[in-house]
C-alpha cells in the first residue's frame, strides 16, 4: 500500500475539498480514540454521514482510506529549524516536540501499533509520519558535518534520529520516572549532544556548567552516582570524639 494508490483514488472523487477534508478528519480522530482497528467504513460514514458506498467507491479499503488521510495530514514538525548550530536545532526540536507531545500523543500510539500489527501500512506510515521526519533530523546533522561541529565519520550520527523519535515513543512508558522533568530537552542535552561531541554539550570541554563531581545540571536527572555521592555522609558532619 502506497499513498499514491490512496490519493490517486481521491483525485476520481465528486467529493468536494471540503468534504473530503471532512472525512479524513473523522478518521485521525478515530485513530487517535482507538487505534486503527477502532477505525471502520461504518463508523466513518456514520460519523460524517456519508453513505458507506460513497466511500467504498471513493477508496475501495480501509487501508487505503486511512493511508490518504494521513497522507493530507501529513505536516512534519521538524522541517524548517535551522538555529545555526546543532545543538540549537535538536535543542529546538526538542522543544517543539513537547509542546506538541500532549496534542500527537494518541495519533502516533496508533500509529505506531498499525506498524506493527498491519504488514500492508507499513511502507505508507513510513512514507507519510516517519521518513519526513527523519529526513529533517538528518538534515540538522549534515548541516552540522558541513560546519565542522561534527565529523562526518561520527558513529553517533546514525542513531540520532531513531533513539530522538523512540524517546518519543517510549517516554510515556516511564511517565514516573519523568514526572518532574522536561523529558525532550534533557534528552538532547544529556545523551545526544555528548555522543555526538558537540562542543558546548554538558559534560564536554566548553561546557561552563559543573562537571560530574560539581553538581548535577538544571533539570537534568540525576544518575545512581549522584544520588550515592548525596547520600554519604561527609567526614566534617561526623560527631566529634
Amino acid at each position: 500500500m502506497s499513498t499514491k494508490a490512496a490519493t490517486a483514488a481521491a483525485r476520481r472523487s465528486k467529493l468536494t475539498p471540503e468534504r473530503e477534508a471532512e472525512l479524513y478528519e473523522a478518521v485521525i480522530g478515530m485513530l487517535r480514540e482507538g487505534g486503527y482497528d477502532s477505525v471502520t467504513m461504518e463508523g466513518v460514514a456514520a460519523r460524517t454521514k456519508c453513505g458507506k458506498a460513497t466511500l467504498y467507491r471513493q477508496w475501495g479499503t480501509k487501508p487505503r482510506l486511512v493511508t490518504a488521510a494521513l497522507d493530507k495530514r501529513r505536516v512534519t514538525v521538524f522541517t524548517g529549524i535551522d538555529t545555526g548550530s546543532l545543538a540549537g536545532d535538536l535543542r529546538e526540536a526538542a522543544r517543539v516536540a513537547s509542546c506538541r507531545r500532549d496534542r500527537d500523543a494518541e495519533l502516533m500510539e496508533a500509529v505506531s501499533q498499525a506498524y506493527i500489527q498491519h504488514p500492508d501500512l507499513r511502507a505508507a506510515l513510513r512514507e507519510t509520519v516517519i521518513e519526513p521526519e527523519v529526513a529533517a533530523l538528518d538534515a540538522m546533522l549534515a548541516r552540522g558535518v558541513e560546519r565542522g561541529e561534527i565529523a562526518a565519520d561520527n558513529p553517533a550520527i546514525g542513531f540520532v534520529a531513531p533513539s530522538f523519535l523512540g524517546m518519543l515513543r517510549v517516554e510515556r512508558l516511564f511517565e514516573e520516572r519523568f514526572e518532574d522533568v522536561d523529558t525532550m530537552p534533557v534528552f538532547v542535552d544529556a545523551v545526544l549532544l555528548p555522543a555526538l561531541g558537540v562542543s558546548g554539550a554538558p559534560g564536554s570541554a566548553s561546557d561552563p556548567s559543573p562537571g560530574p563531581g560539581g553538581g548535577t545540571a538544571p533539570g537534568a536527572v540525576p544518575g545512581p552516582a549522584a544520588l550515592d555521592r548525596k547520600a554519604a555522609p561527609r567526614p566534617e558532619d561526623a560527631p566529634e570524639g
